[in-house]
C-alpha cells in the first residue's frame, strides 16, 4: 500500500506529522505551517515541497481538492466548519480537536494513524508522557507559584485549553481558566486579586515578537516579572507543547533543573 497523500490545514498537524518523520506525506500545507517556508523539511528524493494552499482559516479548497489528497488534516474548533466544507467536497478529513494536555498527547498517536504511521505516533505520545513524568519528578514537593498566561492582549485574554494543564505540569498554579475551557477575556482586576508571581505572554500568531513592556506597564496593580514565550510553545497542540511545558518548568523552578542537569552529567 502506498503512503497516504495528506494536506494539512493546521500548523499543529503539520508540526506533528514532521515530528513523526512523515513530512514526505504532506502534499499541501497552509502558509502558516513551518514547512511552507522550510524546503528541507518537505519531501525527500528530489520531490517537490508541499504546495501552500492559503491561510489556516481561509485556504483555497479548490487547490486542496486539485492535490487529490487521501486525507485532509484539520484541528481546533475554529476549523470545524472548514472540516465540514472539505467533507462536502468528498474529501476524507481527520479533524482533531484536543482541549487538554492529555488530549493533545493522545492526538500525537491519532495523527500517526491519520498518515499511516501508527507506530511512530504511539512512540511520539509515549515520549511525551515520559517527558511530562520527568518534569513532574523535578518539580515535586516544591512551592507552586501563581502564573498568569496571556494569549491575547487587546483585550487581555487568559489562556485556556491545555495551558492550565501545562502550567500545573510545570509546577505552577493557574486560577484563571479551568483545564479544557476556551481562552477568555479577563478582567485586569481579577488578575490583580490573584496576585501572580509570574506573567507569561504568548500572543497568538506573534511568535516571541512581543514587547514585554506592553504588559508590564499596563495600568494595573500587578507586580510580577513578565516573560514572553514563542506562542507556538503554548498555543499549538503539537510536540512543541512539551517544549513549552519544559520552558515553563525551568522558568518557575530553575533550581530544580540545575540539580537535575547536574545529576545527568554525573
Amino acid at each position: 500500500m502506498s503512503a497516504p497523500r495528506a494536506v494539512s490545514l493546521a500548523p499543529s498537524a503539520t508540526a506533528t506529522v514532521a515530528a513523526l518523520g512523515a513530512a514526505d506525506r504532506l502534499v499541501g500545507v497552509t502558509a502558516h505551517c513551518d514547512l511552507a517556508d522550510d524546503p528541507d523539511a518537505g519531501p525527500a528524493n528530489g520531490e517537490e515541497p508541499p504546495t501552500a494552499v492559503g491561510g489556516w482559516l481561509n485556504p483555497d479548497l479548490d487547490r486542496v481538492a486539485d492535490l487529490d489528497p487521501d486525507v485532509v488534516l484539520t484541528s481546533d474548533g475554529l476549523q470545524a466548519d472548514l472540516a465540514d466544507d472539505c467533507r462536502e467536497r468528498g474529501l476524507d478529513v481527520a479533524h482533531r480537536e484536543p482541549s487538554t494536555l492529555d488530549e493533545a498527547v493522545e492526538g500525537f498517536a491519532a495523527r500517526g494513524a491519520d498518515v499511516g504511521r501508527p507506530d511512530a505516533g504511539e512512540r511520539l505520545a509515549a515520549d511525551a508522557r515520559d517527558r511530562l513524568d520527568r518534569i513532574a519528578d523535578a518539580v515535586a514537593d516544591r512551592p507552586r507559584p501563581t502564573v498568569y498566561c496571556e494569549e491575547w492582549s487587546d483585550p487581555p485574554m487568559a489562556a485556556g485549553n491545555w495551558v492550565p494543564d501545562a502550567v500545573r505540569a510545570a509546577g505552577g498554579r493557574y486560577p484563571f481558566v479551568d483545564p479544557g475551557e476556551r481562552s477568555r477575556e479577563v478582567d485586569p482586576a481579577a488578575v490583580e486579586r490573584a496576585d501572580p508571581d509570574r506573567v507569561v505572554v504568548h500572543v497568538c500568531g506573534h511568535g516571541d515578537r512581543v514587547d514585554p513592556a506592553t504588559v508590564a506597564e499596563r495600568d494595573w496593580a500587578v507586580d510580577a516579572p513578565v516573560t514572553v514565550i514563542d506562542d507556538s510553545l503554548l498555543n499549538q497542540p503539537s510536540p512543541a507543547l512539551l517544549d513549552g511545558v519544559e520552558r515553563l518548568a525551568r522558568l518557575l523552578h530553575p533550581d530544580a533543573f540545575s540539580v537535575a542537569d547536574a545529576d545527568d552529567r554525573t
